[in-house]
């Protein structure tokens, strides 16, 4: 079975992933981590700002904004 790890921002809108690597240093990945983004968890890509602005994603039952950048250091494993 051949797994498709991308950024968050490669992700189709609606399309789910499992966290597989957060890139960044450790204040970084703090900061994701109080927001209940971690290593293991199941993201779905809600939605997509056009000209490289906020993407929507939701995690549980949580939604939340993440700026490009900060989804650029997200790695995922796209589910199908």
């Amino acid at each position: 079975m051949n797994q498709q790890i991308t950024s968050l921002v490669s992700m189709s809108v609606n399309a789910r992933g499992k966290i597989v690597e957060i890139q960044g240093g450790q204040g970084f990945r703090q900061k994701l981590e109080v927001m209940g983004i971690r290593i293991g968890k199941t993201i779905t890509l809600v939605s997509r700002q056009p000209f490289r602005g906020p993407l929507t994603i939701k995690i549980g039952g949580t939604q939340m904004t993440l700026g490009m950048g900060m989804a650029q250091k997200i790695l995922v494993e796209v589910m199908s």
